[in-house]
């Protein structure tokens, strides 16, 4: 069995070579006019003491538990910035107590029944690639010890209904397991989060998650049918139904409860057929303003083009899809039924009436999404969170703040942010930073723009440097009349200076009532999206 990283992402054997390495640490040096730069190094398992475990599992459930030590380190953090520059710098000062690895869903109501019977907190956990702190086992001292649930063992697909092109599925299943299972059926939930790899379903429904997709089918909300959740006072399941008009949805009080009212166990999902016909084109632009018109006209169009990504010139650059005078438009269609050339020449005279400029692929439509602009961007995307990790080591911060707003306010929404947290972070960091811009979803009225920075700091300093950084950029998308996170749930991370504003207080007692209801001891996933009355979270955003 490959192990994961517990100080970065993905698996221990996939690291970046050592050109690429040295290239990150050149880009470094120049972008920062360093002459040298302190780098980490990658920290050993052996090498990191945990605390004791505060806590025993009874005998009837102890098969259920592990205390393995590398276990205890992967489960201490997600994926986010200061969850990959702690694990590298080898600080594990609240690990979990237990891992729990529950086999059915039986198990899951005793893990439940025995932590709340003696006050131990409870961290529901898929795959661990929060960025957001969602999975965070450092709660505070008003727990008699914490408990990181690992759903892992539900990973199967339980049934497929082909007539109404729909599966059961266990929440702890794999995204490319499941893409394997759905796969021999011809069908797939087209869900491809940046995470795929490494998240579960359950995590997609728990957060709320965005997919790869652009347009209509954006969010795993899309999706969802039935879900089923394990609460400490019992199961909730919603019917099995293609759409229902009788009162507020069951389901969307599950999806993005982000583990605060109970483990999501397993859910029906819908599915599509497997596309068979592709056209994808990059499309250039002179001036932002027009290159944006664009987009939101094609968006406005129903044409839905499975990807319309437009990238700012200096996103661009960075990500090798260009030179940096030319912002970048991403269009590409694709269906199981039908070719889909009309579609994207439509696109491209939308495109066109406003200023693009494009040459079409001489690629075979399965293939042209791979090559040329668009091919350079996609294969970038994939590689950040390896590139990241060697910035950390260097104690550089690479990270990301994304949002959305409607197109009345797009430009200038865009284009206040850039300069706001550009001159914040060199307020915060005394350095320089370019703040760049790439729209990851598009939708008939509105768009959600995705900023991207590099930000000096060192080992010593990295962390307090991000935090500050981030509860800037928190406030900066709520006050500007944006949402404090598109897609990447809000865990702690996003709570403070960001979803506490953004929420009425109206809604944050009725989500109260509801935690009270099901999970009166407040042991699931204390601190994200509220705070229990009766105990004291700990929060290191505050």
């Amino acid at each position: 069995m490959r192990k994961r990283k517990f100080w970065g992402w993905g698996y221990a054997d996939e690291i970046l070579s050592d050109q690429e390495d040295k290239n990150v640490e050149e880009r470094i040096l120049g972008r920062f006019s360093l002459s040298e730069v302190e780098t980490i190094p990658v920290p050993k398992a052996q090498d990191i003491q945990l605390i004791k475990p505060r806590i025993v599992p009874p005998r009837s459930l102890r098969k259920t538990f592990s205390t393995d030590h590398l276990e205890r380190l992967n489960h201490s953090y997600g994926k986010s910035f200061p969850d990959v520059a702690r694990a590298m710098l080898g600080l594990f000062p609240n690990p979990p107590d237990l891992i729990a690895f529950p086999h059915n869903q039986e198990d899951v109501i005793n893990i439940l029944d025995w932590s709340d019977q003696n006050n131990i907190a409870v961290i529901p956990y898929g795959g661990g690639s929060s960025v957001c702190g969602g999975v965070e086992t450092d709660v505070g001292d008003s727990y008699s010890g914490v408990i990181s649930l690992d759903l892992r063992n539900l990973n199967q697909v339980l049934e497929i209904d082909q007539e109404s092109r729909a599966a059961r599925i266990q929440a702890g299943i794999f995204g490319p397991a499941l893409e394997a299972e759905l796969k021999q059926s011809n069908l797939t939930l087209r869900h491809f989060p940046q995470s795929f790899e490494h998240s579960t379903l359950g995590g997609w429904i728990a957060t709320r998650s965005g997919g790869h997709f652009a347009t209509l089918y954006t969010h795993i909300d899309d999706f969802v049918e039935s879900t089923t959740m394990i609460t400490p006072k019992g199961v909730v399941e919603s019917r099995r139904l293609p759409g229902s008009g009788a009162g507020p949805s069951p389901d969307r009080m599950v999806i993005g409860s982000e583990g605060i009212l109970g483990v999501i166990t397993e859910a029906w999902m819908r599915l599509q057929e497997r596309p068979k016909f592709r056209a994808s084109c990059p499309v250039l632009f002179d001036d932002y303003s027009k290159a944006l018109k664009a987009t939101q006209l094609i968006s406005q169009s129903a044409l839905f083009p499975a990807n319309c990504r437009l990238l700012d010139a200096n996103e661009a650059l960075f990500n090798g899809a260009g030179d940096g005078s030319k912002h970048l438009l991403i269009l590409s269609f694709e269906s199981a039924d039908h070719e889909m050339n009309i579609w994207l020449e439509r696109a491209l005279e939308i495109a066109s009436d406003v200023g693009g400029q494009f040459e079409l692929p001489q690629k075979k439509e399965s293939d042209a999404h791979k090559t040329g602009a668009s091919g350079t961007w996609r294969n970038s995307f994939i590689r950040a969170p390896y590139y990241r990790e060697a910035s950390v080591r260097r104690g550089i911060i690479q990270d990301t703040f994304e949002t959305s707003i409607t197109w009345d306010k797009g430009f200038n929404f865009i284009e206040s942010l850039k300069e706001k947290a550009s001159k914040a972070i060199k307020e915060i960091s005394g350095k320089n930073s370019t703040v760049t811009c790439r729209l990851t979803h598009t939708y008939p009225d509105g768009l959600a723009p995705y900023f991207s920075y590099t930000a000096y700091a060192t080992p010593s300093t990295m962390i307090d440097v991000w935090r500050e950084i981030k509860l800037v950029t928190n406030e900066m998308c709520i006050e500007e009349g944006g949402t404090v996170t598109h897609h990447h749930a809000v865990g702690r991370d996003h709570r403070i200076k960001g979803y506490d504003l953004q929420r009425s207080e109206g809604f944050k007692n009725m989500l109260s009532a509801a935690k009270k209801e099901v999970d009166p001891s407040s042991i699931l996933n204390p601190g994200v999206l509220i705070d229990p009355d009766n105990k004291k979270i700990k929060n290191w955003m505050n």
